[in-house]
């Protein structure tokens, strides 16, 4: 057998072994790398109002460039993992990073829209190069604990996330648009960290047991399959409809609303992203215990009362209840990708990337929209829109059941 069919099949087939314990250092190699990639991801709509004053840019023009980074990865994602099914290239990670490093020099010194547009690109085909490969190393690793490792992965990518605008606050926003070039220091770490993963994916894959009986009880089929996966596009839908609202535009919402400064804004928004990260970790392992369905279910009806009162509060109550929401809905994203894993056994990069490419492209599209509608009817209109964006989470009730009964 050569190399990279041994790959091939440690790389499809790794994910139904129930033997293995998890490998600690590598699922949390990855969720390192995660971090690095989702910060520098983060950086970008945080520094929105920066680029808006120093290009004059609308707020149509600001959905534009969340758009463009959002659906390069969302249409490249999918197709990435498909094709690394067939034919793994472990080596895609650093690559992947490479791209990024290049798309975060090229932000830092863009002198107009249409160089932010290009920056704004290249950063998404890093990330989805990164998202699929990645998710589906941390399976590999996961030793059966799937949910508890695609949490631990995801719960990385949230942090960064959270950490986006923090250091923007700090870093970038006082000294300028040039500022943005420090990012290359967290992009040449990550490089590193997915090198030293890639070697491990090559030298491993070929060694560890295959056990397809497991995967093959949760498979689903036919109707059963179309109504799962059409679900859970809705639900996706309502999800990062949401974040989107808050991740592109909360800033926007605190300084209008409450007449705060751009560095105080991003420290409200920093305290939502930081309790999706909390909270990213929790529907894992609960998941495992209890059924990904169960997870989902609590996910989005415990938040929506949350949500619904939110753009109705204060400046301190509207902080709280963001923190709130996104602590119980940041749980579900974990859930919904091993939920469609299990559906579909043996085509983990494929479904992988499709996860992580609709979140990109529902984020993406409604950054777009949400701008502007807020272009038309103001922001706190828009915000009172998506408040009714978890109530979509009825629609957990056409989920077909994948656990294996005992």
């Amino acid at each position: 057998m050569t190399d990279l069919a041994q790959i091939k099949d440690g790389l499809d087939e790794i994910d139904n072994q129930q033997s293995h314990k998890m490998i600690i250092k590598i699922v949390g190699a990855v969720a390192v790398a995660h971090l690095l990639n989702d910060l520098i991801q983060a950086v970008l709509p945080a520094i929105y109002p920066m680029l808006k004053a120093n290009f004059s840019l609308s707020f149509v023009q600001v959905g534009l460039i969340s758009m463009v980074y959002q659906i390069t990865g969302s249409l490249l994602q999918p197709w990435v993992g498909l094709y690394t099914d067939k034919y793994p290239k472990p080596y895609l990670l650093p690559i992947g990073m490479c791209v990024t490093f290049v798309g975060i020099l090229v932000l830092a010194f863009a002198p107009s829209f249409g160089l932010l547009l290009l920056a704004s690109a290249m950063i998404g085909v890093g990330s989805a190069t990164f998202h699929p490969e990645a998710s589906r190393v941390a399976r590999m690793a996961s030793g059966g604990r799937f949910g508890t490792a695609q949490s631990t992965f995801q719960v990385g990518g949230n942090t960064g996330t959270a950490i986006g605008p923090l250091l923007a606050a700090i870093c970038i926003v006082p000294f300028g648009q040039y500022a943005v070039a420090g990012l290359i220091l967290f992009a040449s770490l990550a490089i590193w960290i997915l090198t030293q993963v890639s070697h491990w994916s090559v030298k491993n894959a070929q060694n560890l047991s295959i056990f397809k009986a497991k995967a093959e009880q949760t498979k689903l089929h036919g109707q059963k399959l179309v109504i799962a996966l059409s679900t859970i596009c809705v639900l996706m839908f309502a999800k990062f409809t949401y974040i989107a609202s808050i991740a592109n535009y909360f800033t926007f919402y605190l300084i209008h609303k409450f007449h705060v400064g751009l560095q105080t804004a991003q420290l409200h928004l920093f305290a939502f992203l930081a309790a999706v990260a909390l909270g990213t970790f929790v529907g894992g392992p609960i998941g495992d215990k209890i059924g990904r369905k169960a997870v989902i279910w609590v996910s989005f009806l415990g938040m929506a009362p949350f949500a619904l009162i939110m753009p109705y509060a204060d400046l301190f109550w509207t902080t709280v209840l963001s923190i709130i929401a996104g602590l119980i809905l940041s749980s579900a994203f974990s859930a919904m990708v091993v939920y469609a894993q299990e559906a579909i056994p043996g085509r983990i990069g494929m479904v992988s990337g499709l996860m992580f490419g609709l979140m990109f492209g529902v984020s993406g599209i409604a950054a777009a929209g949400l701008g502007y509608l807020a272009d038309l009817n103001g922001i706190e209109w828009v915000f009172k829109l998506c408040s009714f964006m978890p109530l979509l989470g009825f629609a957990t009730i056409f989920l077909p059941n994948t656990r294996i009964k005992k």
